[in-house]
């Protein structure tokens, strides 16, 4: 693709706290016990963000930002040179989007060139919004590769060894209580640390992207559906787009991009937005704006909380900086001690 309006960029932009949990696991005969250490983030506070520097970010479009849980591979979408589609010679990016890795030694090491993931995932079409099984057994994204035009699906893709980026099998489409003949994307799978029980995010819509929901589907840790998609009305904003959220690790905290108003008849912005609740059975509360220093007033994307609920990358356009396009951006979060009520 040549240069695309702001509009059709905005709409491949949108395809493509309480208490954290700290897991730790240990093999029991054939079991695995959990122990779960309580962290509090009342009154916490993210800090400025900044954009991660090259060569995770480039003078292309890099979108949808997902870590593993151990922060030590990070998978985005790119347009950059490499990929399955057609070089652009006047922007020296390509038509189509693929799904890139980065990988990092430690979590205080610098990431290293991303690679793209290949053939077993990638195609000459669209592919983006990565998202990861905490397991690291699944690999969740959407696609157009089926649909006519640019509508997606939601694929899913397995490997047996949870440290090989390289080693995903064939992705199929998850059916019909996910997919439909509408727009379906950004997912993200959630684990109840309360009940073993398991979600998969995305959000839904007629138009790829203008006007879509939130919705979530039961999932097996073997990425099979277990019955319909529910809309999350308490997340839902009529009319306007709502999407790509991120769920902490304790599932009471919740982060995804709205393009809703600020307040109540005022004008519309793409912010990122938060609600809580208190346990996983309880309705949403009602989402508030983030704020700054993570939104200003150009547009930010496609939150993705660490494991951990203490780094949280998202994505802005260059209007706000960075190398060029849309580029990842990374907030830490502080924690002053306190616990909530």
């Amino acid at each position: 693709m040549t240069t695309a309006p702001v509009h059709r960029l905005i709409s491949l932009v949108f395809q493509l706290g309480t208490l954290a949990l700290a897991l730790a696991c240990r093999p029991d005969s054939d079991q695995i016990t959990f122990q779960i250490q309580a962290m509090s983030f009342a009154n916490s506070e993210w800090s400025e963000p900044v954009p991660l520097p090259a060569p995770v970010n480039s003078p292309c479009q890099d979108q949808t930002p997902t870590m593993s849980k151990d922060e030590l591979s990070l998978y985005f979408l790119s347009d950059r040179p490499g990929g399955f589609g057609n070089l652009v010679s006047t922007t020296g990016c390509m038509d189509n989007f693929d799904l890139w890795v980065a990988q990092r030694s430690s979590t205080d090491g610098a990431w290293e060139t991303a690679v793209n993931l290949g053939p077993a995932i990638n195609t000459a079409r669209n592919d983006g919004g990565p998202a990861l099984s905490p397991d690291g057994h699944l690999l969740f994204f959407s696609s157009d590769r089926a649909t006519p035009g640019i509508l997606h699906d939601i694929y899913v893709s397995r490997r047996a060894d949870p440290k090989d980026d390289l080693g995903w099998g064939p992705p199929t489409p998850l059916g019909p209580d996910v997919n439909t003949a509408l727009h379906e994307a950004g997912p993200f799978y959630s684990q109840s640390a309360e009940d073993g029980s398991a979600n998969l995010y995305f959000y839904s819509g007629s138009d790829n992207g203008a006007t879509t929901d939130i919705y979530y589907a039961p999932v097996t840790r073997d990425g099979e559906t277990r019955g319909p998609a529910v809309l999350v009305s308490e997340l839902s904003y009529p009319g306007r787009p709502d999407g790509f959220v991120t769920v902490r690790a304790d599932g009471k905290e919740i982060l995804f991009n709205s393009g809703r108003p600020l307040t109540p008849g005022g004008a519309n912005a793409f912010d990122i937005w938060v609600s809580t609740r208190s346990n996983t059975h309880d309705a949403w509360s009602a989402p508030v704006n983030l704020g700054p220093p993570v939104n200003t007033a150009f547009a930010e994307f496609q939150p993705d909380l660490s494991h951990d609920g203490r780094t949280l990358l998202f994505i802005a356009g260059v209007g706000r900086g960075g190398l060029g396009g849309f580029d990842i951006w990374m907030s830490t979060r502080t924690v002053n001690g306190k616990e909530e009520p």
